[in-house]
């Protein structure tokens, strides 16, 4: 019970971010995972292209 009620005692003393500030870190999170897919394509691609070069 004592660990039930620190747990409690701790959520009241987070600060959780604003509306504003989870649509900026979601914006972050997004365009940042979506410029490493295409990092990671475009990678891809090259080697594969190379791959092939040498074995046909």
């Amino acid at each position: 019970m004592k660990f039930i009620k620190s747990v409690f005692a701790e959520m009241k003393a987070v600060t959780w971010p604003t509306a504003r500030q989870t649509r900026r870190d979601t914006f972050t999170v997004i365009m940042t995972s979506i410029i490493f897919a295409i990092y990671f394509a475009a990678v891809d691609w090259v080697i594969n292209m190379i791959f092939q070069a040498f074995l046909y």
